[in-house]
């Protein structure tokens, strides 16, 4: 990935500029995905996030403007660059304060348009580097995950603290992880401990360590977690657990940057750098007295909020294929594979656990297994499953519609006759809600990239 072209999303209702702008950009080294429509730049974007979109402010149907407002609802660190033949004053400066990027009246010159792009992606770039091992640990080829590791693999860069938000099992420390490995301080610890887990007496010493005889037990002295994580990245995980009065000394060595073991009179300088994670509303927390808003501020400095395995179905293959490997290897059963309907079971079922539970949920059907082939019986009975169908599609929102069609289109690829027959319609009623919400099949053809890669590496 390191090694890609630039991708740019270029949107013009006029085919010849449209025609000649892309020709332009790809001439500068750039991968350019060319739309007609702003509708047809949304399905763009549900199918592979760019790292500049170029459109025209004059469209039939969803205008520049409209366009800038759906995208900055779920990608706000994507840059947007706004063209028009009708630019005012008030219109570019309303457009800036609104956070589009820039705003080029037309005619241009070609290096303009040009310059203005490569400056939007100097801005908005993650730090270069030469691999990806810093995400190895997170398989997933969902458009909503490839823009939350963009932001995460840019507030690496920094030493802000960082929140993360999300349900129980979505890979809120696998994140943290990711993290720390793509920050300067990747070569330094990383330190996790669950809030949750240890006993209020206990909490504090695990954090900041104790003297000896400082209470029952303290035979010795003893470094906590802050001074293990020396130089690296602290993660304290289901942060909306702690208790109030280890709340107020947790403050207290964040804005001092100091630490005082149990039973001790002397202070340690720490440099740490803290992620915190919750499953918990923290706001609801503050509002009924157990959560500091002051130690909110100070943790919340970036919020970053992790999809539930239900938002990202597309991911659901891929993670599957993934965990049957790694289960094969470990219980010596050779190449295990889903039949066909263990693998529909999987993809439709509601997963309140999220990937926590698919793992359970594989593990258990590997264990059970007579066979290489996993059946859905074991699937449904892993997952003690009752009626798991996907929503019908005619009782769906238009949103919910266009969604829905882009995960089943990812899931088989852009094959329409896999694709129709999992969403339960014939192929010519398909087509049409294809073209409805703008989407060509074709667009989805390099989404099984993923599992090609998985295939070749469970075969080597």
């Amino acid at each position: 990935m390191a090694n890609e072209n630039p991708r740019v999303l270029l949107v013009d209702d006029d085919k010849d500029l449209l025609q000649l702008i892309a020709m332009r950009l790809s001439a500068a080294g750039y991968t350019v995905t060319a739309v007609e429509s702003g509708e047809a730049a949304l399905a763009a974007l549900a199918v592979s996030r760019p790292q500049v979109v170029v459109t025209d402010l004059r469209m039939q149907g969803m205008d520049g403007m409209a366009l800038f407002d759906a995208i900055h609802r779920d990608s706000p660190s994507l840059p947007v660059v706004i063209l028009t033949a009708h630019g005012t004053i008030p219109e570019a400066v309303s457009a800036t304060r609104r956070g589009v990027f820039s705003f080029l009246t037309k005619p241009f010159e070609p290096k303009v348009l040009l310059d203005t792009v490569a400056e939007a992606l100097r801005l908005s770039s993650v730090p270069s580097g030469n691999t990806e091992d810093w995400r190895a640990e997170i398989i997933t080829r969902s458009s909503t995950m490839e823009d939350l590791l963009s932001q995460a693999r840019r507030v690496a860069a920094s030493d802000a603290s960082v929140c993360l938000y999300g349900a129980s099992g979505t890979g809120k420390e696998l994140m943290a992880r990711a993290i720390h490995r793509a920050s300067p301080r990747a070569d330094a610890p990383f330190v996790a401990v669950n809030c949750g887990a240890i006993p209020e007496g206990l909490l504090e010493s695990e954090l900041f360590g104790h003297k000896k005889g400082s209470f029952t037990g303290a035979v010795s002295d003893r470094r906590g977690l802050f001074q293990a994580a020396q130089g690296g990245t602290l993660f304290l995980d289901e942060i909306g657990d702690m208790p109030l009065p280890l709340q107020v000394k947790l403050l207290r060595a964040l804005e001092e940057r100091k630490i005082r073991p149990v039973g001790s009179h002397e202070s340690f300088d720490v440099d740490v750098r803290v992620i915190a994670a919750t499953h918990r509303k923290l706001e609801e927390r503050i509002a009924s007295g157990e959560f500091r808003e002051d130690l909110y501020y100070r943790l919340n400095v970036v919020k970053l909020y992790i999809p539930t395995l239900a938002e990202r179905r597309e991911d659901i293959p891929l993670l599957a294929n993934e965990f049957l490997t790694r289960l094969g290897t470990r219980y010596r059963r050779g190449r295990l594979a889903f039949s066909p309907e263990a693998m529909q079971l999987l993809v439709s079922a509601p997963w309140p656990g999220n990937v926590r539970q698919l793992l359970n949920v594989i593990e258990q059907a590997v264990a059970l297994a007579a066979t290489e082939v996993i059946p859905e019986s074991l699937v449904r009975q892993a997952l003690d499953a009752g009626d798991t169908a996907l929503t019908p599609l005619d009782e769906a929102r238009r949103a919910f519609e266009r969604d829905y069609l882009v995960r089943i289109l990812k899931i088989t690829g852009g094959n329409v006759t896999k694709a129709a027959r999992l969403a339960g319609r014939n192929r010519t009623e398909f087509y049409r809600l294809l073209e409805r919400h703008s989407l060509e099949p074709g667009m989805f053809k390099g989404n099984m990239k993923g599992d090609k890669e998985h295939k070749e590496r469970a075969a080597a």
